[in-house]
């Protein structure tokens, strides 16, 4: 992770991040009877930001970190580069990827989303299609109204921005009009890898491209695109009571997104 030389250190940080490279926020999640994962040990004394060629690396006691294929930690701003690096000096005497997720999403936009742009662009726009904005209840009448009052000014906000699409009942498919996707398409084009990849996580978290899209760009907050992606469930909590696991799932998701947020913030 440091020089090519340093085996031990390389195999540490290929360790470190086997876990958090694609794997489902909720696999993360700790469940009771799940067999405890066996973390890496801490073996640096300092983490802090510093400049590099590429940008501002992370620098673990004087020497550049790299990410599991071996790229650079290097980042855009060195607000980023510091809250990477302040996530490497909060570890204690073990390493849990679990609390770095600053540094799982720039690992992810450096060795999956740099290299397979066009791909990345490609998969989140199939959310386009599918919109969970788009697909709205008929019945009781009270939900359909909040989804309304809630996802109407999100639809009409990507009209603005050349992206119009369909809103139906039911979970029926309906096709979007292949301008709109393309329109989506190229808003996707103008993004770095970094806020690709931001975006696809907020895709993800919320199922929704739309709420994606708004809160990369700036056009509402994490706060706000979580809790509209997640009105269904809230209202099933409100007819049914409180359900303490499904409110835990929720907890880390919400924190998911405002992290994810937050990388896009200290982007600059």
């Amino acid at each position: 992770m440091n020089s090519d030389n340093d085996n031990n250190e390389d195999e540490s940080t290929a360790a470190i991040f086997d876990l958090a490279r694609n794997r489902s926020l909720d696999q993360q999640v700790s469940h009771p009877g799940r067999e405890k994962r066996k973390l890496p040990k801490r073996f640096y004394k300092k983490a802090e930001a510093g400049p590099h060629e590429d940008g501002h690396a992370i620098l673990l006691d004087g020497r550049a970190v790299k990410t599991p294929s071996k790229h650079p930690l290097a980042m855009p701003s060195l607000p980023l580069a510091e809250a990477l690096a302040a996530e490497w000096e909060a570890q204690k005497d073990e390493i849990d990827p679990r609390s770095m997720r600053l540094t799982k999403l720039a690992n992810t936009a450096i060795d999956l989303v740099a290299p397979r742009r066009d791909l990345v662009i490609a998969e989140i726009v199939n959310f386009a299609g599918t919109d969970l904005l788009c697909y709205r209840a008929d019945a009781p009448v009270a939900l359909a109204e909040r989804q309304a009052a809630l996802w109407d000014p999100l639809i009409g906000w990507a009209a603005e921005q050349g992206i119009s699409l369909t809103v139906t009942t039911g979970l029926i498919h309906v096709a979007q009009p292949e301008a709109s996707l393309e329109a989506y398409r190229e808003a996707l084009r103008a993004l770095d890898p970094f806020r690709l990849a931001a975006l696809h996580n907020a895709v993800t978290l919320t199922g929704s491209a739309i709420l994606g899209l708004a809160v990369t760009l700036g056009h509402i907050t994490p706060e706000e695109a979580f809790d509209i992606a997640h009105l269904d469930e809230y209202w099933q909590m409100e007819l049914s009571g409180h359900d303490e696991e499904e409110t835990a799932r929720l907890a880390v998701r919400r924190s998911e997104l405002l992290e994810t947020g937050r990388f896009i913030r200290l982007l600059g």
